[in-house]
């Protein structure tokens, strides 16, 4: 397990500040500012402050289907349910029609969510206050077992934009930090699950480098494979975290995030193999395909509280191959600094 609280946690939300591009630094005030001794206040923030623009704006509002018996028809009979109603004596339609309602997937999500918060000894009062103030705006609103929430199968389109970064936090919330007690209810876990924040992690790399560096076209772009001859399809995707270009310079970027970076080989302390296979496959396949061009690799660690840290680059058949750490226990301005450094040493 990666010791995330060794992470400032104000980092955090820098990161997904970059990961889900549409929340701007200005657009949740004071986060930037304020003191998080633990993760849980910090999401708890950003999703009151979230919550709170979007009930300005008013809660999105979907149509839904619904069956229900009515004196008056509405939308179209329910022929079983209306002869059902004639039979018992019920001189009543029964109706299918679509009404416009608040009690859907999207605020289901974020009620379920605020919940967890509300109900977390971790939270302050203060956070709390506000997400018991705006949860009763969602009277009308359903929660959802968070196992059953069919994340692949939700569609933003131009009326939901503005939930997106709701949304995907939401999602970081309910798949890295939720477990389910021994009576079936939900509570977070201390912390993020690894494997989540390691996408964060990935996510902020390239973003960040699409903010600040788009003349590199920063994207997190598949390799093919450089064969001669044989079935391409039975060969397994080769998917950089970020690739950065210049002209005929290429940069593949294979953002690591594990509690040891290195691994113990006799007593003695050696550069993960399989990480080095990785990058080395993917440098070599860019190369090949490219004419009168170069491509280089770099394995970005996310640094951990181990004493030797790599900051090595070796010449591997004609390639640049790197491997560093990124500090994450820095004040932000320090990160981006290693994080400019990276592209200085590379492009400039």
């Amino acid at each position: 397990m990666i010791k995330h609280k060794n992470t400032f946690i104000k980092n955090i939300y820098y990161m997904l500040c970059y990961a889900f591009t549409n929340l701007k630094f200005g657009d949740i005030k004071d986060i930037s500012v304020e003191e998080f001794d633990n993760i849980h206040n910090l999401f708890a923030k950003i999703l009151s402050e979230g919550i709170g623009k979007q009930l300005k704006q008013g809660l999105y509002r979907e149509y839904i289907n619904k069956t229900a018996n009515i004196s008056n028809l509405r939308g179209k009979i329910n022929l079983n349910g209306t002869i059902k109603n004639f039979l018992c004596g019920r001189k009543i339609l029964s109706c299918n029609y679509d009404e416009l309602s608040e009690n859907n997937l999207l605020n289901q999500i974020l009620k379920t969510t605020a919940n967890l918060f509300l109900h977390n000894e971790n939270v302050i009062t203060d956070y709390k206050k506000i997400l018991r103030q705006e949860m009763l705006f969602f009277s009308e609103v359903e929660t959802i077992p968070p196992n059953l929430i069919a994340w692949n199968k939700i569609q933003f389109v131009k009326d939901n934009q503005r939930y997106v970064l709701l949304i995907n936090l939401c999602r970081l919330i309910l798949e890295g930090m939720i477990l389910t007690t021994e009576d079936g209810k939900y509570r977070l876990k201390s912390f993020l699950d690894d494997r989540n924040f390691e996408i964060l992690y990935e996510k902020f790399l390239l973003e960040y480098y699409r903010k600040h560096f788009p003349k590199l076209n920063p994207r997190a772009s598949q390799i093919s494979w450089a064969i001669d001859e044989g079935e391409k399809n039975l060969l397994p995707k080769m998917q950089s975290d970020v690739t950065l270009s210049q002209e005929n310079n290429f940069l593949i970027i294979d953002a690591k995030f594990y509690f040891n970076v290195m691994q113990n080989y006799f007593d003695v302390q050696k550069l993960r193999s399989n990480n080095l296979y990785q990058i080395f496959t993917y440098v070599k396949n860019k190369s090949a395909a490219l004419k009168n061009s170069k491509a280089s690799g770099l394995l970005l660690y996310a640094r951990t509280d181990e004493n030797f840290q790599p900051n090595v680059s070796y010449n591997m058949s004609g390639n640049k191959i790197s491997v560093k750490t990124l500090d994450l226990n820095k004040n932000f301005s320090e990160i981006a600094l290693q994080l400019n450094q990276i592209v200085e040493e590379n492009f400039l």
